[in-house]
Protein backbone atom coordinates (compact mmCIF):
# COMPACT_ATOMS: atom_id res chain seq x y z
CA UNK A 1 0.00 0.00 0.00
CA UNK A 2 1.22 2.97 -1.04
CA UNK A 3 1.73 6.23 2.26
CA UNK A 4 0.77 9.22 1.87
CA UNK A 5 0.62 12.09 4.23
CA UNK A 6 -3.00 12.05 5.96
CA UNK A 7 -3.84 15.74 5.07
CA UNK A 8 -4.47 14.83 1.69
CA UNK A 9 -7.67 13.94 0.60
CA UNK A 10 -8.64 10.56 -1.11
CA UNK A 11 -9.53 12.10 -4.28
CA UNK A 12 -6.28 12.83 -4.61
CA UNK A 13 -4.49 9.74 -3.39
CA UNK A 14 -6.86 7.88 -5.90
CA UNK A 15 -5.45 10.35 -9.01
CA UNK A 16 -2.03 10.07 -7.48
CA UNK A 17 -1.95 5.92 -7.92
CA UNK A 18 -3.85 6.68 -11.57
CA UNK A 19 -0.89 8.76 -12.08
CA UNK A 20 1.67 6.15 -10.52
CA UNK A 21 0.28 3.11 -12.54
CA UNK A 22 0.08 4.96 -15.91
CA UNK A 23 3.81 6.30 -15.33
CA UNK A 24 4.66 3.16 -15.14
CA UNK A 25 2.94 1.55 -17.53
CA UNK A 26 4.85 3.79 -20.09
CA UNK A 27 8.09 3.07 -18.53
CA UNK A 28 8.07 -0.08 -19.55
CA UNK A 29 6.10 0.60 -22.94
CA UNK A 30 9.17 2.69 -23.88
CA UNK A 31 12.28 0.76 -21.99
CA UNK A 32 10.74 -2.10 -24.86
CA UNK A 33 11.00 0.21 -27.24
CA UNK A 34 13.62 3.09 -26.96
CA UNK A 35 15.61 1.35 -23.58
CA UNK A 36 16.45 2.57 -20.36
CA UNK A 37 16.64 6.43 -21.49
CA UNK A 38 12.90 5.90 -22.64
CA UNK A 39 11.98 4.25 -19.18
CA UNK A 40 14.13 6.78 -17.54
CA UNK A 41 12.34 9.44 -19.68
CA UNK A 42 8.85 8.18 -19.35
CA UNK A 43 9.36 7.96 -15.62
CA UNK A 44 10.67 11.85 -15.16
CA UNK A 45 7.31 13.24 -17.18
CA UNK A 46 4.87 11.43 -14.66
CA UNK A 47 6.84 11.86 -11.71
CA UNK A 48 6.70 15.63 -11.83
CA UNK A 49 3.02 15.60 -12.06
CA UNK A 50 2.97 13.28 -8.80
CA UNK A 51 4.87 15.38 -7.16
CA UNK A 52 2.53 18.25 -8.33
CA UNK A 53 -0.28 16.49 -7.22
CA UNK A 54 1.39 15.96 -3.82
CA UNK A 55 2.77 19.83 -3.28
CA UNK A 56 -1.69 20.83 -4.38
CA UNK A 57 -3.20 18.12 -2.77
CA UNK A 58 -0.95 19.34 0.78
CA UNK A 59 -1.13 23.35 0.07
CA UNK A 60 -4.93 22.53 -0.50
CA UNK A 61 -5.18 20.92 3.13
CA UNK A 62 -3.21 23.38 4.87
CA UNK A 63 -5.15 26.04 3.04
CA UNK A 64 -8.49 24.81 4.01
CA UNK A 65 -7.38 23.75 7.67
CA UNK A 66 -7.47 20.11 6.88
CA UNK A 67 -11.03 20.41 4.80
CA UNK A 68 -12.70 22.42 7.62
CA UNK A 69 -12.29 26.10 5.54
CA UNK A 70 -14.50 28.39 7.13
CA UNK A 71 -16.61 29.78 4.46
CA UNK A 72 -16.30 29.71 0.73
CA UNK A 73 -13.51 32.48 0.22
CA UNK A 74 -11.19 30.48 2.57
CA UNK A 75 -11.66 27.34 0.33
CA UNK A 76 -11.20 29.53 -3.24
CA UNK A 77 -7.97 31.29 -1.68
CA UNK A 78 -6.28 28.22 -1.08
CA UNK A 79 -7.26 26.45 -4.32
CA UNK A 80 -5.38 29.29 -6.34
CA UNK A 81 -2.42 28.69 -3.87
CA UNK A 82 -2.14 25.17 -4.54
CA UNK A 83 -2.66 25.88 -8.51
CA UNK A 84 -0.19 28.11 -7.86
CA UNK A 85 1.99 25.75 -5.67
CA UNK A 86 1.56 22.57 -8.33
CA UNK A 87 1.96 24.97 -11.62
CA UNK A 88 5.28 26.31 -9.81
CA UNK A 89 6.26 22.97 -9.45
CA UNK A 90 5.54 21.54 -13.22
CA UNK A 91 7.82 24.56 -14.42
CA UNK A 92 10.42 23.62 -12.13
CA UNK A 93 10.49 20.05 -12.73
CA UNK A 94 10.58 20.10 -16.60
CA UNK A 95 12.67 22.67 -16.11
CA UNK A 96 15.45 21.01 -14.30
CA UNK A 97 14.68 17.52 -16.04
CA UNK A 98 15.41 19.34 -19.86
CA UNK A 99 18.19 21.64 -18.59
CA UNK A 100 20.04 18.64 -16.81
CA UNK A 101 19.01 15.44 -18.57
CA UNK A 102 20.59 15.33 -22.12
CA UNK A 103 19.54 11.76 -22.93
CA UNK A 104 16.01 12.30 -22.80
CA UNK A 105 13.55 10.84 -24.99
CA UNK A 106 11.03 13.88 -26.30
CA UNK A 107 8.03 11.10 -27.05
CA UNK A 108 8.42 8.83 -23.21
CA UNK A 109 8.91 12.07 -21.44
CA UNK A 110 6.07 14.40 -22.78
CA UNK A 111 3.45 11.45 -23.41
CA UNK A 112 4.00 10.89 -19.46
CA UNK A 113 3.95 14.14 -18.72
CA UNK A 114 0.69 14.80 -20.78
CA UNK A 115 -1.17 11.61 -19.62
CA UNK A 116 -0.70 11.95 -15.78
CA UNK A 117 -1.55 16.09 -16.29
CA UNK A 118 -4.81 14.54 -17.72
CA UNK A 119 -5.38 11.90 -14.85
CA UNK A 120 -5.13 14.76 -12.32
CA UNK A 121 -7.74 16.61 -14.00
CA UNK A 122 -9.92 13.29 -13.09
CA UNK A 123 -10.04 14.05 -9.42
CA UNK A 124 -12.99 16.62 -10.20
CA UNK A 125 -15.11 13.29 -10.73
CA UNK A 126 -13.56 10.73 -7.91
CA UNK A 127 -15.28 10.66 -4.54
CA UNK A 128 -13.39 11.24 -1.93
Amino acid sequence: ACVFPPSISGSIRTVLKWQLFATAALAAVAGLIAGVHGALSAVLGGVINMCASVIYGVLLAVGTGGGKARGAHIALIAMFRAEAGKVLAIMGGLWLTLTMYGDIIPAAFFSAFVITVVAFSMAFFVRG
